[in-house]
């Protein structure tokens, strides 16, 4: 795995109820676009360019893993192929096989040992 290349870049948190939590964050200083209720996909960016990512998801934390994931940037599409095969080959568990993501990014999901989703990714080239 090339560490050197692989920056955390988000944290995510799937959310049953997306308007109650913008509205708690907004409180806590948090800026959202107007109309980010009605969004698929919601972010802040925090200090050192982190982002919080919010998606509704009314099943969450349902399913036996935890509703917070966390976002891996790998430099390009060989490092996440090469940190996803050195996870999974240090014995933890894969989630989804790298691919080709519509979105225009090579994607790959590992579970931490805790279970919380890790999503490894890069843009396509």
């Amino acid at each position: 795995m090339n560490e050197t290349r692989i920056r955390m870049d988000a944290i995510g948190v799937a959310t049953t109820d997306l308007a109650a939590t913008l509205a708690f964050y907004r409180r806590l200083g948090l800026t959202f676009p107007e109309g980010a209720e009605q969004l698929p996909h919601v972010e802040a960016e925090l200090a050192g360019g982190i982002r919080l990512m919010f998606d509704p998801d009314p099943g969450a934390g349902e399913r036996g893993r935890g509703r917070v994931g966390l976002a891996f940037h790998c430099g390009d599409a060989a490092g996440v192929d090469a940190a996803y095969e050195g996870l999974t080959g240090a014995g933890h568990r894969g989630e989804a096989k790298p691919w080709d993501a519509p979105w225009g990014q090579r994607y790959a999901v590992v579970l931490d040992p805790d279970g919380n989703q890790v999503d490894l990714f890069a843009p396509l080239a």
